[in-house]
Order: C-alpha cells, then structure tokens, then sequence
C-alpha cells in the first residue's frame, strides 16, 4: 500500500503531532508499505530526504513566530498537487488542518483518494501562544471548534487519540460528523519507554543529584503547558522537603523565563533545564524522576505522560482535557485543578513521602501505559487504511 502522511509538524521538530507522524511513517514503513511524509522544509527551500525507512517531501516555508521550531509552507496548493500526482497514494493520512493539511484535503478530494484525517490539537494550544488575543479567546475558541469539525468532515474517516478528545471538540454532540470517528491512541513505542535503573553517568553529565527525589517534567516548554505553575509548586515542596530537585527537560518559548523565575523564586540551584535532548538521553530522563508532573490543562492526550508512566513513573496531572485517561486518580497519581499549585504540591509531597504508595502508583502507571501499545495503534491504522482502500 502507498500511504501519504501529510503534517505540517514532522520531525525535526519535537511536540505530540510530530512525533505521532513518524511513527506511524516508520511504522506503516517497517510493515511493508511505500510511505511518503508531506512537511515543511527546515531550511525553507524545498527539498526530499530519507528517514530512515520512508521518504519525506520537504515544502517551501518560513518561520513561524509564535511557536518554536514551527515553520509555515508557502503557497502549498502547487508543491501538494504535485507531490500527490508523482507518488499516487492508495490512501492519505492528514495529521493537521494548516497548509499542508488543506492542501491535501483539497486535492486529495478532487483526485477520490481515501483520506484519514487525525485530530491532534485544540484551540487553547494556539490561543495560549497569542497573547494578545486572550480578552476575546473564549468566541474565537467557539469558532475554531466548528472550522475543526468543518475540516474533518471533508475526510473519510477521522481519528482523535482519546475519548476526551472527541467530546472535547464536540464531536459527538452539536459538531457530531457524518463519517465515522474513533478514538485510536497515538500510542508509544514500550520497546524502548520501560522502568529500569537510573543511569549514574547520565546523571552527572547533567548535574542532577544522586541521592534526593527528583520531580520530573519532559516536554515542550511553552505558554499554554503551565510550567511556572509546577516550579512555583516545586518550591512549596523544597521549602518543606530541602533534599528535592526539579528537573525539566525540553525547550520551547518559555525556556529563558522559567530561568528567571526559578532564578526570582529562589530554587535555582535545585532545578535543571536541560534544553532540548537527543532520543536516547530522552528515554534515559524519564527514568531518573520519582514522580512526574504535567501542569498543561489543554492535552489531548500527552504522548509525554504516557511515555513517563511506561517508564514506571507515578503521576501529577491536571484534571483537564484527556490527562484524566491517563492519570487516574489515587491509582497512578493524583489530579489537581488547573494552576492549583497548592494541590500539585501536596501530591508531590505524598508521593515522594511514601515509598510504598510510590510503588504502587508505578505499577499501576505501567499497567495504564501498557494498553497505550504503539504496535496496536498501527494494527489499527492499518486496518482503517486497509477498508477504505478495499
């Protein structure tokens, strides 16, 4: 089978929609299948490169101010035609409803391919970055929910990771659609996120402590993730429990003001950011923390999450979006309010407190991640690839 996979967030960016696009490329790949991933170009100029096993076709684009690493493709509508005529996909998989996941629509419409569109973003992840738009947020949010369910009603078959993601948008209520639409988890790879011993070299490459907890937060660092909420938290527990560290891997807009806050707040030599990581340190990171902490209220499932509890990780979570899926409460975690930080810090505080209560919440985070199989959420893209195409 020819599958296309159009994203306007690939690799080398690091965030959910990303991530997911190449897996399910490798993925789809690694099983037998031609695969070919629209993206924008890093450089600007467009371009084609191998990733290993599947081929990706680079768009003309420019940066995106708001968001790091985010480019925006320029005049999409020529360069996808083409892409779509030259490869001839049996099927096309659309990851986002910007340039390039417009473009395709559009033509892959025109041409009667079979279009699987997955939903991976809501309109607080964008409202958060802009600032400037927060007075009027509230109708714009309205308004892109109904352009979302708009867009996903061209495709044959729509996807979104979790059930929450689904009544999120309302998809199942005022913006129900007429194609089918299921809840497939964009899943993680537990070949390589599983519990194991902290790596002591890892460690000291980064300056982390050997012999205190370690609250841990991986992931992108920007406005709508809530980040200064876990660092004021944070500094609850360190006045209370001096022998703690915050580490916070990943970089994003927020980088340099989390310094200065951890800087204001006092905690800076108890708190590491390590900026951005390769994979394999990635993987390493989410073994050292004892418990692990996402803030962000607008999750429609957290990728990040999944991959800190298949590494053994119990969980503090804001009871918001799907994280509720993922940490449930007083069996992996606990759930706190969104910006609670008294209430974030308390969990944190019991959990580091209580060894026994920390053991059970880690078997019971790797019991949840082992349902979230990224080999199951290829069995599934297949088979939804395979009837549209039969």
């Amino acid at each position: 089978m020819k599958i296309l996979i159009a994203s306007d967030l690939h690799y080398p960016t690091i965030n959910g929609v990303a991530t997911f696009s190449r897996n399910i490329a490798r993925g789809m790949a690694e099983r037998g299948h031609e695969v070919m991933v629209i993206a924008p170009s890093q450089t600007g100029k467009k371009c084609k490169e191998v990733d290993g096993n599947y081929t990706i076709a680079r768009t003309m684009s420019v940066p995106f101010p708001f968001y790091q690493n985010f480019r925006i493709s320029l005049a999409p509508d020529r360069e996808v035609k083409k892409i779509l005529q030259e490869f001839d996909p049996d099927v096309i998989h659309i990851q986002m409803l910007l340039g390039i996941g417009q473009s395709t629509m559009k033509y892959g419409n025109k041409m009667g391919i079979p279009i699987v569109s997955t939903n991976h973003a809501i309109p607080e992840n964008l409202m958060d970055n802009l600032r400037l738009l927060a007075p009027v947020s509230r109708p714009i949010n309205y308004m892109l929910k109904t352009y979302y369910a708009r867009f996903h009603a061209k495709a044959d078959y729509v996807t979104l990771p979790t059930q929450s993601a689904i009544a999120m948008l309302d998809l199942d209520g005022k913006n129900k659609l007429a194609v089918p639409v299921e809840p497939v988890s964009n899943g993680i790879d537990l070949a390589r996120f599983h519990p194991g011993p902290r790596d002591e070299r890892l460690l000291k490459r980064f300056d982390l402590p050997l012999d205190v907890p370690i609250v841990a937060y991986i992931g992108r660092l920007d406005v709508e993730k809530h980040i200064p909420v876990l660092m004021r938290a944070f500094k609850q527990v360190h006045d209370e429990v001096p022998k703690t560290h915050l580490l916070i891997v990943g970089d994003g807009t927020e980088f340099y003001e989390l310094n200065n806050l951890a800087r204001k707040l006092g905690i800076v030599r108890h708190v590491t950011l390590t900026g951005r990581v390769n994979e394999e340190d990635l993987v390493a990171l989410h073994k050292v923390g004892t418990v692990y902490c996402m803030p962000s209220p607008a999750e429609l499932q957290s990728i990040a999450t999944l991959e800190a509890m298949a590494s053994g990780q119990p969980i503090i979570a804001v009871d918001a979006g799907a994280l509720g899926e993922l940490c449930q409460n007083e069996r992996n975690g606990f759930l706190c309010d969104q910006d609670d930080e008294d209430a974030i810090a308390i969990g944190i505080k019991k959990i580091i407190n209580d060894p026994a209560l920390r053991k059970k919440f880690s078997e019971e985070s790797i019991a949840i991640a082992n349902t979230h199989d990224i080999k199951t959420t290829y069995d599934r893209f297949e088979a939804i690839y395979t009837k549209l195409t039969s």
